[in-house]
């Protein structure tokens, strides 16, 4: 039985005809989750007639248990705290603080790469529709709109290719609108129902970015020093 997804381009053509209703819409703006979403959303922008930016997460793992997040900072100088398992660890502010500075790191060393210093996008009174290339648990994605709700969007839109059929129902309480073109039970793992699911490279992520027209940025934006959040 051959796999709903040849590669992501191929699934960023299937996510658009689900959005078709958005298409020509100048409020629109298309942000992806990189690496891997941002093959997605080009095909999804390109489509819709919108423009393609992308909108940066990183995670802050428990110290001894990376990959149960406390919460995570956000393109803009957002951060966002998971209060249940921040109470569980026992992490003071100072601890939360030397986390979040070395994933500003990471995440300003990425920013200046796909998007050449150009400030954070504009988000606010638009409707951003929010692309990755697939959902298992969401965390990367919750993390991402919570952050995004913090910049007021007039809508905010969640789209993916395929998702976990639970994820996807519980995003239905976190945004405006939730789009998962494929729900397959058993789901197990995103790559599973791509034939190709080869890693996006940084320099994929710039030179798409290059091709469609960029969102509006928020102008004479400063970026936060390292540790600096909202």
């Amino acid at each position: 039985m051959p796999l709903p997804f040849r590669d992501r381009s191929d699934a960023g053509r299937q996510l658009a005809r689900k959005l078709t209703q958005y298409r020509g819409n100048p409020s629109i703006v298309v942000l992806a989750l990189p690496r891997g979403g941002v093959p997605v959303a080009f095909e999804v922008a390109e489509a819709l007639e919108a423009p393609l930016d992308v909108f940066l997460v990183r995670k802050l793992g428990m110290p001894g248990r990376e990959e149960l997040a406390i919460g995570a900072i956000a393109s803009g100088g957002v951060r966002v705290l998971n209060q249940d398992v921040l109470y569980m660890s026992g992490i003071d502010k100072q601890g939360i603080d030397a986390l979040a500075e070395r994933e500003q790191q990471e995440l300003e060393r990425r920013e200046r790469a796909y998007r050449e210093g150009r400030g954070p996008v504009k988000i606010e009174g638009q409707i951003v529709i929010l692309i990755d290339d697939g959902l298992a648990t969401g965390a990367t994605m919750l993390a991402a709109a919570r952050a995004i709700r913090k910049f007021r969007p007039q809508k905010l839109i969640v789209a993916v290719p395929v998702s976990a059929p639970e994820t996807c129902n519980y995003f239905r309480r976190e945004v405006d609108e939730i789009v998962c073109a494929e729900t397959p039970r058993p789901f197990q793992a995103v790559g599973l129902w791509y034939e190709d699911f080869t890693q996006t490279t940084d320099d994929e992520v710039h030179d798409l970015l290059a091709v469609l027209p960029a969102a509006e940025c928020i102008r004479d934006y400063e970026w936060p020093t390292r540790g600096e959040n909202a």
